[in-house]
């Protein structure tokens, strides 16, 4: 299995913070977001290979980064080429470019660089095993809150069966929390959905366009999940994290960037 960790975006909603740093490798308790998860990932048996997907302006620095790291599998980073928010590949985009870049030919779990998370990642991963293609969700339990996430409904044996992106009236409060997982012979998918013009910036229109197509299951997650979405969210987590060493709880923010 290969991991890819989602971080070519330019997250100018945490301007000035993050106009010379990428958000995934902003500290929080002293250790940035970026290492949290790596760490997570690595955990993973099955993982072997973790591709780091950014832009020009910050490929150096997480290639600092992943050259100070200690940990089980390889980062590879991955430069997109875009250099700025206006010419950004998009998330799906992304995804697209390290499929085709490195060919890559396994199951692969994304995972959003701006996740917080105090998770079991072997669960998910027994799971996909289980049922095929996965999505990470939180119940974030506050119908207003829902409004700002990409929603998914489910049916009794959790299988997608609908999906909304940021939607007026939601249709649960189950949010997609930016974690995927696709069977290497689904992989291919992404290209049909790129070449029959669909967008391709969050991650939920892909989910959205691909349950209809596929059977997709949710995993629900029982843990701490924190999504970074501006400098109050972000501050906050720093202090919390750094006096406590535990994540706080989830607050209301926006999927709809790669991080």
């Amino acid at each position: 299995m290969k991991a890819l960790i989602m971080a070519a975006g330019y997250a100018t909603r945490l301007y000035p913070l993050t106009k010379d740093r990428a958000k995934p490798l902003l500290p929080v308790g002293g250790k940035p977001i970026i290492g949290y998860i790596a760490d997570a990932l690595d955990s993973v048996g099955e993982i072997d290979h973790i591709y780091v997907v950014t832009n020009s302006r910050f490929s150096a620095s997480f290639r600092e980064w992943a050259g100070a790291r200690k940990g089980k599998s390889p980062v590879e980073i991955i430069d997109d080429g875009t250099k700025s928010d206006e010419d950004k590949l998009g998330a799906i985009g992304d995804i697209r470019f390290v499929l085709d870049s490195k060919r890559v030919d396994d199951d692969l779990l994304v995972v959003l660089g701006d996740n917080l998370f105090d998770l079991d990642l072997k669960d998910i991963v027994r799971y996909f095993k289980g049922r095929g293609i996965t999505v990470g969700a939180y119940d974030v339990r506050d119908r207003e809150a829902a409004k700002l996430y990409g929603i998914l409904a489910v049916d009794k044996d959790s299988r997608v069966v609908d999906f909304k992106e940021k939607p007026s009236e939601p249709p649960s409060t189950l949010a997609a929390m930016g974690m995927y997982l696709f069977p290497r012979e689904k992989l291919k998918l992404f290209q049909t959905y790129e070449e029959e013009g669909n967008k391709m910036d969050a991650p939920g229109y892909y989910v959205g366009w691909l349950h209809t197509r596929e059977p997709v299951y949710a995993y629900v997650f029982r843990g701490v999940w924190y999504d970074i979405g501006d400098l109050e969210m972000y501050r906050k987590a720093d202090e919390l994290y750094s006096k406590s060493q535990i994540l706080p709880r989830p607050r209301k923010g926006s999927r709809d960037e790669n991080p």
